[in-house]
């Protein structure tokens, strides 16, 4: 399995939990200071405090995202890492003549991510100390009537803790972590999704197509995003080649079927499921949370782009629906991050949106009908072919806003440490974007009066009416990395859901204090 370096964990990790509590000031307002998120920014450059000794100071080096490598491991991470070495390794040490501040040339060094396959230099949590010590957490009445959990060692993949394991509940958003596994499985984490414009041959019809690509932006600043403006600049300089200065506006959005609207119904967390939005359809300067969405996404990014059109000297019709035929000429495109990237956004802060175009791209890849009901089917097709464990488990979406989605706590800890596994390195970012207690995302704010899980407890969370649920990673005291998935829920009379929240994080917690050999 592929888990963080371990060596010196023990001795090391109230240095790491100093060091986390003092950069933590310093990553929040770096953090804010650069938002709306670059592609380049990313959960690796933060997940250092997370487990290794060698990254406790990587909240420093947020800006270093770099390209995968074979082994599925970023470049950049790999080079961060070497730097913090003495010696540059086998291949690129230093001379003794050479200052020690001087420039690395390409250093080498393990991975931060190492691989210890089925071993390890510390022990694993005995399975009757551990329960001694997640039992009578499970059993708090604020959870809920209902409460699974399972805990796995995963350098081993043995399980340690089972409360329940194989029975299905209301996952809430850690579906997202099922949909991330399908999505990096196919179509990948080198896809990417493209918005494109077309000219209608012996016409002056222009047709604007969506891809399914809710991150497409219109800000000025794209920050890394595929960016509305830069399609219109060159689909205004297409047009303007072809002495075309005055044309029809259409748009296409016949990519998805069946529904727009979301089962849940008009929600803040969510805008119409459509192959056509700009900036998630948020009619402000947000990027993530809830918020009033725009009540026709395509039809407000076409207004934009003929906006944009105008402003670089092209006159447009009002833009209208419309289907691009197959011999319509290519006049400009741009695409998305690759789904390497939207997963880490989606998981870090529980993004909706993208959560259901990331499920679309399954279904289309995969050749079903890309709606909620073939997203489902693509879904459980995708994570039956990486052999996991499905019994009982139903899909009705990709975000879990639905609350006919039923996953256990066994198939969800399965999704992590096959996260894990150096056999599928295209599925790291599942575990690299999970939100980091206290730092990042949707956990920014939680853990941050618990010393011994900030910084170490990265998790998923999941929470609606009388559900609440968290599943993830945490390193325990002696520096074994373990994956966890509490489902809690109780529709009769739904707990409150703060006591709930505290309460799995507390369970998370003892989790992280926990050496229980």
């Amino acid at each position: 399995m592929v888990v963080p370096e371990l060596r010196a964990w023990r001795a090391a990790r109230p240095h790491v939990v100093r060091v986390a509590r003092t950069v933590k000031p310093h990553v929040a307002r770096v953090t804010q200071a650069i938002r709306p998120r670059s592609v380049r920014f990313t959960t690796p450059q933060l997940t250092g405090v997370a487990a290794t000794v060698g990254l406790a100071l990587a909240a420093g080096a947020v800006a270093a995202a770099g390209p995968w490598d074979s082994s599925g491991q970023r470049t950049a991470e790999r080079d961060w890492a070497a730097s913090q070495e003495g010696e540059g390794g086998a291949d690129h040490g230093r001379t003794s003549a050479s200052s020690r501040t001087s420039p690395q040339p390409a250093p080498s060094a393990a991975s931060v991510l190492a691989g210890l396959g089925g071993s390890t230099t510390v022990p694993a949590p005995a399975e009757k100390p551990l329960a001694n010590v997640l039992d009578p957490l499970l059993d708090d009445a604020a959870l809920g009537a209902r409460r699974t959990a399972v805990v796995v060692d995963v350098a081993t993949g043995k399980r340690l803790y089972s409360k329940g394991a194989d029975a299905v509940q209301i996952p809430a958003s850690t579906t997202k972590i099922a949909t991330a596994v399908a999505a990096l499985s196919v179509p990948g984490p080198d896809h990417r999704i493209e918005t494109r414009t077309v000219l209608e041959p012996g016409t002056k019809e222009v047709v604007l197509v969506g891809g399914g690509d809710p991150t497409l932006t219109a800000r000025k600043k794209a920050d890394g995003w595929a960016s509305l403006r830069t399609l219109a600049d060159d689909t205004a300089a297409a047009l303007k080649a072809r002495h075309l200065d005055r044309v029809t506006l259409s748009y296409d959005t016949s990519l998805y079927a069946g529904p727009a609207l979301h089962p849940i119904g008009v929600n803040d967390n969510l805008a119409q499921v459509t192959s056509l939005m700009v900036d998630e359809a948020r009619p402000d300067d947000s990027t993530s949370g809830p918020v009033t969405r725009v009540p026709d996404p395509a039809a407000d990014a076409a207004r934009k782009f003929a906006d944009l059109l105008h402003d670089n000297g092209i006159e447009t019709t009002s833009p209208g629906p419309s289907k691009a035929t197959n011999r319509a000429q290519s006049l400009a495109s741009v695409s998305s991050p690759p789904v390497s990237a939207l997963v880490e956004r989606m998981l870090t802060n529980s993004d909706n949106d993208i959560a259901e175009a990331l499920a679309r791209q399954v279904a289309l890849a995969t050749h079903e009908q890309p709606s909620f009901e073939g997203d489902a089917k693509a879904i459980h097709a995708q994570l039956k072919k990486l052999g996991l464990p499905l019994s009982g488990a139903d899909f009705a979406d990709g975000s879990g806003l639905n609350r006919a989605d039923r996953l256990s706590a066994d198939l969800l800890t399965a999704l992590l440490t096959t996260s894990g596994d150096p056999a599928h390195p295209e599925l790291r970012t599942v575990l690299t974007g999970l939100p980091i207690a206290g730092f990042t995302g949707t956990l920014s704010a939680r853990y941050t009066d618990t010393p011994a899980a900030t910084g170490v407890v990265r998790a998923k969370t999941g929470t609606l009416t009388g559900v609440n649920t968290l599943a993830g990673t945490v390193v325990d005291t002696d520096g074994r990395l373990l994956a966890f998935a509490f489902l809690t829920s109780d529709e009769t009379s739904p707990p409150d859901a703060l006591a709930a929240r505290t309460a799995l994080d507390h369970t998370a917690t003892a989790l992280a204090a926990c050496g229980c050999r």
